[in-house]
């Protein structure tokens, strides 16, 4: 009765809850191929991350916030580090100076993605 008439015509075979159930997630999850396939690909976006012409500094923090956030919600776990040493990398090139300071000086293991984003800031 949640579904749709829509949605719900292309299920009306199914007999039992849980088979329905576990066909609709398929459809609209995938099965574990898509979603590894989907996992390496927001890995990826984080690896391709990088400052876009014009852009503050502010919103390239957002955008990489709600990516790492996506990464998350689809369980792809990425170390600290690694989030950190994205965000850096994806600084414009005349913070090149900066972010080498920052990667020697700081453990980026132990930062946060905040902690990271406030020593930009400073």
């Amino acid at each position: 009765m949640a579904l749709s008439r829509e949605i719900a015509q292309g299920f009306h075979d199914y007999t039992s809850v849980k088979a329905l159930w576990e066909a609709l997630t398929e459809v609209y999850e995938g099965n574990e191929d898509m979603k590894q396939s989907r996992q390496d690909m927001m890995r990826q976006n984080v690896n391709m991350f990088n400052y876009v012409l014009g852009e503050t500094l502010e919103n390239q923090f957002q955008r990489f916030v709600t990516l790492t956030k996506k990464m998350s919600s689809d369980g792809v776990m990425v170390t600290r580090s690694e989030i950190n040493k994205n965000l850096l990398n994806s600084l414009p090139k005349s913070w090149d100076m900066n972010v080498l300071v920052i990667k020697k000086t700081k453990d980026l293991n132990h930062l946060s993605l905040a902690e990271t984003m406030a020593i930009i800031k400073a």
